[in-house]
């Protein structure tokens, strides 16, 4: 990956809190490294406490690092210029309770650069994309949870930035709300727009970003990008449909073997697929699919921060 096509860059991040009574500091984020190249979404997972936030705030210089370099298109983001192509969504967005949402994006647009004969036009266009489409002149004080989040994705994208920056975007949000979220990141994407996402919402980062960094006691406990994570090496995934009953042939071979009405989903090892295929064919079968077997990102990062805690046990 070349300077020109990394977005956000973050070397050696650290951070340490002083605890009152305590002999020693507290380590929040520990050596976090992380490259988010440019065009792509890409996930910041971990468990709580994990430094995800505070790595986020001291890239966009809300938190003072303790050490550590962070560029945004190659500037320094903790300095304002830096941050001139950057759109946030914090973890818990706040806004003055006696604005209409409206009021609340004609005042973030300006701040982010909208042009003033601009400024109404987007903010109506920007409310209509996140679902608030008729709520233009309702006070935020009468706004629920969920409404008050769709707001905070709006001030985050009206000014149409190269870098977005979502910490949980989905919480508040019920279904619809988190599929509308899902659909807007990859249209960012297509768009050419970086995203940069935190969240707990495993299915919404296995859904749509291209790579992720998953943190675990202030460091990195794994990157890369999400199918060599989750693939499973030398594991061909079946789904079939058409058996009347399971061919002993493919029994012998098959691992992890479910059923749902007519269609049966399996695994064997790659060096077995094409004796499978001849297997349900030869009993009458029909292939529906064969692709490389995948962990969900749900296993894996349950199994990865187990295993960490495990070590950091012994």
């Amino acid at each position: 990956m070349s300077t020109n096509d990394v977005a956000i860059r973050v070397e050696g991040a650290c951070k340490t809190y002083k605890r009152i009574g305590r002999s020693h500091a507290h380590m929040a984020v520990d050596g976090v490294s992380l490259k988010v190249e440019r065009g792509t979404i890409h996930g910041l997972l971990g468990p709580n406490g994990a430094g995800k936030t505070t790595t986020l705030k001291m890239l966009i210089g809300l938190v003072r690092p303790t050490a550590g370099t962070f560029e945004m298109l190659g500037e320094d983001s903790t300095s304002p210029k830096g941050r001139r192509s950057l759109g946030f969504l914090p973890e818990q967005p706040y806004f003055p309770q006696h604005l209409t949402a409206l009021q609340a994006l004609r005042f973030y647009g300006r701040l982010g650069g909208v042009l003033k004969d601009e400024i109404d036009g987007r903010s109506n266009e920007v409310l209509a994309k996140v679902g608030l489409r008729g709520e233009e002149c309702t006070e935020l004080s009468k706004f629920s949870r969920g409404m008050l989040q769709r707001l905070g994705i709006a001030q985050a994208i009206i000014g149409r930035p190269e870098i977005v920056v979502l910490d949980e975007p989905a919480s508040g949000l019920d279904p619809v709300g988190q599929r509308d979220v899902r659909s807007l990141m990859l249209e960012l994407r297509e768009r050419g727009t970086t995203v940069l996402l935190s969240s707990h919402q495993l299915s919404e980062v296995e859904a749509v970003c291209d790579r992720v960094t998953i943190l675990n006691f202030g460091k990195v406990a794994a990157e890369g990008h999400i199918d060599e994570l989750l693939n499973v090496s030398g594991q061909t995934s079946f789904k079939v449909r058409g058996l009347p009953e399971f061919p002993r042939a493919v029994s012998e071979l098959a691992s992890d073997v479910a059923v749902s009405g007519s269609v049966w989903v399996f695994s064997v090892e790659d060096s077995a697929v094409r004796a499978v295929v001849d297997a349900i064919d030869d009993a009458g079968g029909t292939v529906m699919s064969v692709t490389p077997k995948r962990e969900s990102l749900e296993d894996y990062f349950a199994r990865l921060i187990t295993l960490a805690g495990l070590e950091v046990a012994s």
